[in-house]
């Protein structure tokens, strides 16, 4: 992938960068640039989710399970006050698989609309 396509996506993990090669290698030039943008505003920083999380000591637990799609947890979390807290610090040690996870998922769901829209 180019470069300078690359660095449209700020702090990128190593592991994060090689799924990201592999999912556009078969793309255009074209192509890549619309994952760049379709995958860009869709994927969360470590940070923004170690913040939501410590947030949640503040009344509004579960935040970051929202932000990640799981809106079921992310009720409990808000019912319980986090698991009375316990759930909280949990995320908050996993803050970055969390994060992980949930760019992979999204990185696979714009290359398949990338390539629907070859079609």
């Amino acid at each position: 992938m180019n470069e300078q396509l690359l660095m449209m996506l700020p702090n990128l993990q190593p592991a994060e960068l090689v799924m990201i090669q592999q999912l556009t290698d078969d793309m255009t030039e074209d192509q890549q640039r619309q994952f760049v943008f379709l995958y860009g505003g869709k994927r969360k920083s470590s940070q923004t989710l170690l913040v939501l999380a410590a947030i949640g000591f503040l009344g509004v637990a579960g935040l970051q399970r929202f932000v990640v799609g799981e809106v079921g947890m992310g009720i409990l979390y808000l019912l319980t006050f986090g698991f009375c807290g316990i759930g909280t610090i949990i995320d908050m040690v996993n803050a970055e698989a969390m994060s992980a996870d949930y760019n992979q998922r999204q990185a696979v769901e714009a290359a398949n609309m990338v390539r629907m829209m070859r079609r």
